[in-house]
């Protein structure tokens, strides 16, 4: 018998896994946000574990509901902001995943998800760490998207500022699983 899924509905945009490649969709808006968040090797496998188990949302303020406690392509998340009934709920699907790999050097590991019927956008964001050769972590988040309907599109200029804030709150937990904050 096979687990319902916690999100219908089948990934809803066009340029399925582009922020892995790098080859976004032509015409859509991109935004690459990238921030330093530690130093040395320690410091990157904890910002990636706390990635890739979710930690990274959830220290963010979003809540969040995955059918999986680690990230694996085809998972489904909904994750939520706001409060009450003013709650937006944003179903996604992982779309790929790039693990570390053993030993230092220069790597990045991360994943994608794309939207899902019911998320305010239509598109795709990606969360990458990376180790540089001098030992710097960094975190990389790249979303591209359009909004979902008319009502969202009213709304730009109080989706920005959201998308804005969830993106620091982003950064500053990145910092704080690469400092192995608790």
């Amino acid at each position: 018998m096979t687990r319902p899924r916690i999100a219908g509905g089948e990934l809803n945009y066009t340029g399925i896994g582009a922020t892995e490649t790098g080859a976004l969709p032509d015409g859509i808006e991109c935004l690459v946000t990238q921030a330093y968040v530690g130093d040395g090797e320690a410091a990157y496998r904890r910002a990636v574990q706390g990635l890739l188990t979710w930690q990274l949302h959830k220290r963010a303020g979003l809540r969040v509901r995955a059918e999986s406690g680690v990230v694996r392509p085809g998972t489904r998340v909904v994750s939520g902001f706001g409060v009450g009934p003013f709650r937006i709920n944003a179903p996604c699907e992982v779309v790929w995943v790039r693990r570390p790999v053993a030993g230092g050097g220069p790597q990045s590991a991360g994943f994608g998800y794309g939207t899902l019927p019911g998320h305010p956008v239509r598109g795709e964001e990606s969360f990458e760490i990376s180790l540089d050769e001098q030992g710097l972590v960094l975190i990389k988040v790249t979303a591209f998207g359009v909004p979902a309907n008319w009502f969202y599109a009213a709304g730009g200029a109080v989706t920005a500022g959201a998308r804005r804030i969830v993106t620091s709150r982003y950064l500053r937990s990145a910092q704080e699983l690469a400092a192995g904050v608790n």
